[in-house]
Order: C-alpha cells, then sequence, then structure tokens
C-alpha cells in the first residue's frame, strides 16, 4: 500500500465538504475521484498533498515514497526553452554525465602520465559506479524521453526553442504536466490533466498512464480517460466518500442500481407505511376491542420502523430543454472551398461540406488546425480568406462560444437574460436561471465575478431560450461536470434541430454525434457514426470520403422476443391475475363488511323498541339473529385482515 487517507473531516466556514473520508490506494493502483462541482475533489487532494491541513484525519504516504502533484491550471514560468524547461527535471543526470565526461578526461591524462598507476585505479573505481548510476538512472535514454513526452503532449520539434515566457495558460500548463510526468515519482496526482489537451495528446497520456509503473489519483470529468485508466471509483457525495471497484462505466452503472435498489426500497417502505396505517384506521372504524388491541399493536410496529430517507433523483442539478421553434429547410448549410490562413500560417483550404436538418456533427482534431476558427467564420465573427457558405431556408443560428464572448461582463445574470429577451416576465427569468443552478442573490452577480463554468451556464441558459434551429457549439462541456454533461448530452440527444459542435470529450462525442468531421492536414475526413465508429475507420478513412450526408442510427434494433421472456411475460400475466383476484375479493369481503355492519346495527335497533322488548319470542329471535350476524362480522374481519396483507 502506497497511500492511506483515513478519516478525513474537512469544513468552510462551518459548512461541511468532507466528512469522514477514508480509502487506500495500493502500489500500482489507478484511482479516479469523482463528484459534482463543489464536492470537494480539489480540497481532499490538496490535504494529500499536505497543501491544506484536515480538520481530523491522517493521511499517511508510505516511507521511501515520492508524490508528484498537478493542480488545475498548472503553469510554469521560465526564461528557459520548452525543451530547457523539461531538460531541467533531469538535472541529476545531466551534472552526473558532465562528471563523467571529466573523468574520462582525467583517465585519458593519468593513462598517459607515468607511476600514476593507484590514482588511476581509483579513479576507475569511480568511473565504474557512475556509469552504473547514470545508466541505471536512464541516463542513456533521458534526452529521448524529454523529446517524447514534448510530442505527446502535442509540442512540435519547430515549437521546442520557444521562451516558456511566451506560452498561453494551456500550453504552459501541458509544460508543467510534462515535468511532473518526467520526475517519475511513486504517486502521480493529477487535477482536470485532459483541459488542455487535444485528442492525440490525451490518448497518448492514456497509454503513458496505463504503462505506468507508480500509482496514479485522477480528477477529470473526461468519463472516456477515466474508463480507460482508472480501476477504482472513490466518489465524493454529499460530504462522504463512497469506493467502487472497476471503471467510470462499471461505477456508473453500479451507482444506478445502487440508487434505483434505494429508491425502490424507499417506495416500498412508503407504500407499506401507508397499507399498514390504512388498516389501523380500518381495524379501528370496526369498534371492537379485539380490532382496536391489534390497530394498537400495529401502531406500535409502525413506530418502531427506521425510516428512510428518501435517495436524492438522479440528474437534477439543471434543467435543459432545447427546442426549435422553426422548422429550416432540408439542407442547413453548404460551405465550399473555404480558406483560411493567420500570420502566413495556412488552416485549412478548399474546405467543402454540407450539413442537413436534424444531423448532430462533431469538428475535432488537434488543437491549433483552425476547428474554432470554422465555428467563428460560420457566425461571421471572422472573415474567411476565400470560399462560400450558404445557409438553407429558414436556418437561425444558435452559438455557444467557449470564451462567452457572447455574455457582457459589466451586466448581471439577470440583466443579461432580461436585456436579450425582453418580453420574458421577472418571474420566467428568475425560473430559467434556477434550471441552470443559479438562485436568490445569485442572479444579481456581475459575468465578470462568476467562474467559467457558471458562465457556461449562462450562455446555456441564452441558448435555450433562443428560437434557433442549427446549434454551433465550441466545447460547451468545458467546465461542467459529469452530472451536468449527461444532462446536456439528453437534451441534445432529443433535440430536433441540427447541431454542429467542437468538443474533445469523447465519451460526449460517443453519445451525441451522428456525424464527424475530422480537421487534419488542412483538410477535411468525413465519418458516418459516433466516436467508436471512428476510432474504428480512421485507418483506412481517406480524405473526404465519399459516404453520404445522412446520419446512422445509434441504436441498435430491437431484439426479436425469445422464449425466455415470452415465459417471463407469461409469469407476469399471471401474478397480475392473482393480485386482481385478491383486491377483488378484499373488495367484496368489505362490501359484506358493510352490509352485515348495517344489518347488526338494525337488528340492535329494532330490540329497543317496546313492542319487540315485551314481545320474549321475537326478541329472542331478532337476537339470535344479531349473535349470528356478530359471528359472521368476527370471521370477516380475521379475513379482510388477512386479504389487506
Amino acid at each position: 500500500m502506497i497511500l492511506s487517507v483515513q478519516n478525513i473531516d474537512k469544513a468552510f466556514l462551518e459548512e461541511d465538504v468532507l466528512k469522514n473520508v477514508s480509502f487506500h490506494l495500493e502500489d500500482h493502483e489507478k484511482a479516479a475521484i469523482v463528484g459534482i462541482n463543489g464536492a470537494g475533489k480539489t480540497t481532499l487532494l490538496k490535504i494529500i498533498m499536505g497543501q491544506l491541513s484536515p480538520d481530523r484525519g491522517i493521511v499517511t504516504l508510505s516511507k521511501n515514497k515520492t508524490a508528484g502533484y498537478l493542480p488545475q491550471n498548472a503553469s510554469t514560468d521560465s526564461s528557459h526553452t520548452i525543451y530547457e524547461e523539461l531538460l531541467s527535471v533531469k538535472q541529476d543526470l545531466i551534472l552526473l554525465e558532465e562528471k563523467i565526461r571529466r573523468t574520462e578526461l582525467e583517465i585519458e591524462r593519468l593513462s598517459s602520465a607515468a607511476k600514476a598507476d593507484t590514482a588511476l585505479a581509483s579513479l576507475m573505481d569511480s568511473y565504474t559506479l557512475m556509469t552504473h548510476q547514470f545508466e541505471t538512472g536512464g541516463g542513456y535514454r533521458y534526452r529521448s524521453e524529454v523529446t517524447g513526452v514534448l510530442k505527446g503532449l502535442g509540442f512540435l520539434e519547430t515549437e521546442f526553442s520557444h521562451s516558456v515566457s511566451t506560452l498561453s495558460g494551456g500550453q504552459k500548463t501541458r509544460v508543467a504536466l510534462g515535468k511532473l510526468l518526467l520526475q517519475n515519482p511513486d504517486l502521480i496526482i493529477l487535477d482536470e490533466p485532459t483541459n488542455h489537451l487535444d485528442l492525440n495528446s490525451i490518448a497518448w497520456l492514456e497509454t503513458y498512464l496505463l504503462n505506468y509503473k507508480g500509482a496514479v489519483i485522477l480528477v477529470s470529468h473526461d468519463r472516456f480517460f477515466l474508463d480507460r485508466i482508472a480501476s477504482k471509483i472513490i466518489e465524493l457525495d454529499q460530504t462522504k466518500a463512497t469506493v467502487f471497484s472497476g471503471n467510470y462505466s462499471a461505477y456508473a452503472a453500479k451507482k444506478e442500481m445502487l440508487r434505483t435498489a434505494a429508491l425502490h426500497a424507499y417506495l416500498n417502505q412508503q407504500r407499506e407505511i401507508r397499507h399498514q396505517e390504512q388498516v389501523i384506521q380500518k381495524l379501528r372504524s370496526f369498534n371492537r376491542e379485539k380490532s382496536i388491541k391489534r390497530a394498537e399493536s400495529r401502531e406500535k410496529m409502525l413506530n418502531k420502523i427506521d425510516t428512510l430517507e428518501k435517495p436524492k433523483e438522479a440528474d437534477t442539478d439543471m434543467k435543459l430543454t432545447l427546442i426549435p421553434h422553426r422548422l429550416s429547410g432540408s439542407d442547413v448549410l453548404t460551405v465550399k472551398d473555404l480558406a483560411k490562413a493567420f500570420d502566413h500560417k495556412l488552416l485549412f483550404e478548399h474546405m467543402n461540406f454540407e450539413i442537413k436538418r436534424g444531423e448532430h456533427i462533431a469538428l475535432i482534431g488537434d488543437n491549433g488546425t483552425g476547428k474554432t476558427t470554422v465555428l467563428k467564420i460560420l457566425n461571421q465573427l471572422i472573415p474567411a480568406d476565400c470560399g462560400e457558405i450558404t445557409l438553407g431556408s429558414n436556418v437561425e443560428i444558435g452559438y455557444y462560444d467557449q470564451e462567452h464572448h457572447v455574455l457582457h461582463d459589466d451586466k448581471t445574470l439577470f440583466e443579461e437574460i432580461s436585456d436579450a429577451y425582453p418580453t420574458l416576465t421577472n418571474t420566467e427569468i428568475r425560473n430559467t436561471l434556477a434550471a441552470f443552478l443559479f438562485t436568490g442573490e445569485d442572479v444579481f452577480k456581475r459575468i465578470s465575478d462568476i467562474s467559467g463554468g457558471e458562465k457556461g451556464r449562462v450562455s446555456l441558459a441564452k441558448l435555450m431560450l433562443s428560437n434557433s434551429n442549427f446549434l454551433i457549439l465550441d466545447e460547451p462541456t468545458n467546465h461542467l461536470d459529469i452530472q451536468s454533461k449527461e444532462i446536456l448530452e439528453d437534451a441534445l440527444n432529443s433535440y430536433t434541430g441540427t447541431v454542429l459542435y467542437v468538443s474533445h470529450d469523447r465519451y460526449f462525442i460517443n453519445r451525441t454525434a451522428s456525424r464527424i468531421l475530422e480537421l487534419k492536414d488542412r483538410t477535411l475526413s468525413n465519418y458516418l457514426g459516433n466516436y467508436d465508429y471512428y476510432l474504428e475507420k480512421r485507418e483506412t478513412a481517406g480524405t473526404f470520403l465519399s459516404e453520404t450526408n445522412g446520419s446512422v442510427p445509434l441504436t441498435k434494433p430491437a431484439a426479436s422476443c425469445t422464449g425466455s421472456s415470452k415465459q417471463d411475460w407469461q409469469q407476469q400475466k399471471e401474478l397480475q391475475a392473482k393480485q386482481r383476484k385478491k383486491e377483488n375479493e378484499l373488495k367484496k369481503c368489505e362490501e359484506e363488511i358493510e352490509k352485515l355492519e348495517t344489518k347488526k346495527a338494525f337488528l340492535e335497533e329494532q330490540m329497543t323498541h317496546p313492542e319487540i322488548a315485551t314481545n320474549s319470542v321475537k326478541l329472542q329471535e331478532i337476537a339470535k339473529e344479531a349473535s349470528e350476524t356478530e359471528a359472521s362480522l368476527a370471521s370477516l374481519y380475521e379475513k379482510w385482515e388477512t386479504l389487506a396483507e
């Protein structure tokens, strides 16, 4: 075991974030920590690394083991070049290599000198030891290792000489990730490592971590990534930690099973409680000493029941419905001979494609190939160098910008919606914002003061209110937690309009795309399917394959009814028939009880009449009939209680 986390508590401003969190990690295990935004994932990582102190609990890293941590949006600022910055990680080997070279020169000098046998022998021993250390430490491969990591993380050889200080935030994060990987700690801890990587770099990192000899802890919203890497899932939910074996898909399936089982248990218990309350009420209504005692006995048993809490409903964070209010023509978009270059760098040329109504298309490709540029050209935010863009009839574009340029920093959330849609009432605006988790005073926050994830939710809220029937989305899942991504996926899958989006989220692409356009080597390749289909076909696919533009159905045809399913259906029908029979018997029993109770009351009332009370023969006949009615009622009460169960 390399890491032990025991009974960790942490609160901020008296609000519990983590409560009694415990788990452990074996030496070569790969684990993922999952949970909604704000669940405490990053807080837990900082506690593990000693950057935050827990209120209670102990974190233990095995003796002589090392841990390396990449926080979210980590960056390295340096005057070094990219290559030099990563090479600095191998400083011990560089110094050892320099010492070996100096020793070689000294050996050469002593070998040519007279009477230096003793000094030479000592130097040779030292040289042998150093070369052994150099070899076992990876000295003969460290430069190629640095080059391999840089290329794997998406840096071109022409960029190796660029100064780190001139890089973008995302590039600096990749440099920081590369340095961490080259340190080879016994435990790697990564917080959202795929945020600034393109698809090829993510695939490379997956392979690297899968083959990594040490242990790994991940926090990531990339479910495809988690599926490939993690063999253990640590879920943080409402301050508690639950450990699941297997990858993310196995966790999600088991989590849904547990949630469904808990919900069924809760509903069954509630149904039983209501039933017992009805039985108690009915027994009391019989107004018999025996029935009242039975009612009291049942009431005591009912009070002893440990009432189950209602499980939290799945997918309740956001409520997202996208409905096109106007039908577009069949031809939504036609692009012919499109080209664009920046600073003499050609991004793409001779780009041709068509989009038909109802298609859901993912535009993918490496960083820097021009995907976002294509979307901006389509939205007339930047001009194309050449080419023709034709929108179909009745097409209205709704644009989601990953940089949120559609938002105004100086406005409040409420003003952002009300100014864009002036016909909405205050209540409608508040309800819309509440659907995206903005309630109370939150609606009066300024756009400039909220986080990237919150800006993304505001942009989605504006998109939901628009009349658009052609959605163009640039990285719509950025900063969304897994649950919110799933809500967006469901909304897009039920959306009957047309969608074109850029995303690096392979799980999202797999669930929502019916067609993929890959931008590579300045042109497009077309794949009629989801991400799994793309992976299968890309090796043999040529540039812009001659497949038709029609969508490929993503659902499998329903399987024909097997003998087993027919048998299950028959058994279900029989059970339903038996249940209906019991319900009918109970109804008849209640009707008979009501009939006999009415008769009993009538007979008792008859016996109070003077003409009956003075007639002993008649009184005896009525009394006998009343006694028989009472006996029949007692039997029916027993039968009702049995049937009522």
